[in-house]
């Protein structure tokens, strides 16, 4: 994965629900895990803007549901700061479920809403299909 250049604060802590943006068949999902975030002992992890998470899908089609995917976050409602001094929010926490981890594929072929600008970046094949970048 790429770095990003912005201080983004982790907003989703581990245990909270999110929207799945693409049309995968899971409406709404579970973090798990963060992966590659490190803590100290006994601290939840969070995960932010662009990080890759396991999920656990809550509701969606009933071949969806109670499976474990990975997703990555491509909205978060917790404002964060950009390297030009911008302040970014969005109305929800969504994500995307990925097919392929290791090349970024994403599972759905069409993503509802906009991706913010770091998740472009980081994953290139969702910057492909998403219909607005901000």
């Amino acid at each position: 994965m790429k770095s990003i250049k912005a201080h983004v604060s982790r907003g989703l802590p581990s245990g909270s629900t999110i929207h799945i943006a693409d049309n995968s068949g899971a409406r709404i999902a579970k973090i798990i895990t963060v992966k590659s975030y490190k803590t100290r002992t006994r601290k939840k992890q969070c995960a932010a803007i662009a990080d890759l998470c396991t999920c656990n899908v809550i509701a969606g089609k009933p071949d969806m549901r109670h499976k474990v995917v990975p997703v990555v976050i491509i909205r978060q409602k917790q404002g964060y700061k950009r390297a030009d001094g911008t302040t970014v929010k969005f109305e929800d926490n969504a994500g995307i479920v990925l097919r392929d981890v290791k090349l970024g594929m994403p599972k759905g072929t069409v993503i509802k809403g906009p991706i913010a600008k770091e998740v472009a970046l980081r994953w290139s094949q969702l910057a492909k299909i998403a219909s607005m970048v901000l």
